[in-house]
């Protein structure tokens, strides 16, 4: 009875402040060791705790985005996504306006669309349901300690080294193939730009309605 009764008791909670301290020590000391690689680095090093820390904290997640509305008619971070899209439409572009300004090459990876689109889109939208998240989720939950994702990452890292050794295979056979299209080009910067942020619109309406019409 009386392990019966211990066993009913909730366990102490561990006081995580002290692992807390000891891991921002551990940080700020790693940010300073490479500070002589160059200002990029320990500037990296600091986005990359911050971006984790956001993504862990707010449970955000690009794969959930895309597959709650399927399995379960969520679409709150469907919509959390194209408002992040919309945000960092803005910070491009004002980016890309203001080399174009300068006369600068337009900063961005401004790359053929065409079939590699689908096959990959394909293939990396079946291995991120499998794996349970996709690059920026796999590395969270890494380092929550989930087995499985390690196991994930480890095939992440396979798969990417494997595309880069033949990536000139895709290269001559489809990136060559495809055509860039970069729309400010097309249409000009504002209608561009209306026409990005209409299509951004007409998504959050129509994920706002589904998620609504599901519960």
């Amino acid at each position: 009875m009386s392990v019966s009764k211990t066993s009913k008791k909730k366990k102490k909670k561990v006081n995580q402040i002290p692992i807390g301290i000891a891991l921002l020590i551990l940080v700020i000391i790693i940010g300073y060791s490479i500070k002589d690689l160059g200002p990029k680095h320990p500037m990296s090093w600091m986005f990359g705790i911050l971006f984790g820390y956001t993504l862990r904290s707010s449970r955000f997640c690009f794969t959930a985005s895309l597959r709650d509305p399927v399995l379960t008619g969520g679409t709150s971070l469907t919509k959390a996504v194209i408002i992040t899209i919309a945000i960092a439409t803005i910070g491009f572009a004002g980016i890309q306006y203001g080399a174009f300004l300068r006369g600068e090459e337009i900063p961005g990876n401004i790359n053929p669309a065409g079939i590699h689109i689908a096959i990959g889109a394909f293939m990396f939208g079946i291995g991120m349901v499998i794996a349970g998240g996709c690059a920026s989720g796999t590395l969270m939950r890494v380092g929550e300690g989930f087995l499985m994702q390690v196991l994930a990452l480890v095939f992440f890292v396979i798969g990417s080294l494997w595309g880069v050794k033949h990536i000139e295979f895709w290269e001559s056979h489809f990136f060559s193939k495809g055509k860039a299209l970069f729309l400010p080009d097309a249409l000009g910067w504002f209608p561009a730009l209306v026409l990005q942020f209409g299509l951004l619109f007409a998504l959050y309406i129509l994920a706002d309605w589904f998620g609504n019409k599901s519960n």
